[in-house]
């Protein structure tokens, strides 16, 4: 083979070894950035549910007049165990 071939095909082996890295780290970067995008989308997802779960809760405690508190003189153990069994 003639050496301006030898080089040609080297080149070319070069060329798409370096573009192949390039595209690799293109393509990472990309799958870094959804992934954490995803990632921050769940966190405000799970921050919205328990919000919700939390509110539910500060709003079913306060329908009762039920003291959960056993350090609270007006503490009523019968009381207490008959919310639970109308919650659940």
């Amino acid at each position: 083979m003639s050496t301006t071939l030898n080089v040609a095909r080297y080149s070319a082996l070069l060329s798409g070894v370096f573009y192949g890295i390039y595209h690799r780290r293109s393509l990472q970067k990309a799958h870094d950035q959804e992934k954490e995008h995803h990632a921050i989308h769940q966190r405000e997802q799970l921050i919205a549910q328990a919000k919700d779960a939390w509110r539910h809760k500060q709003e079913s405690a306060k329908g009762s007049d039920v003291i959960t508190n056993p350090e609270d003189p007006r503490f009523d153990l019968e009381k207490l165990i008959a919310k639970w069994e109308k919650d659940l």
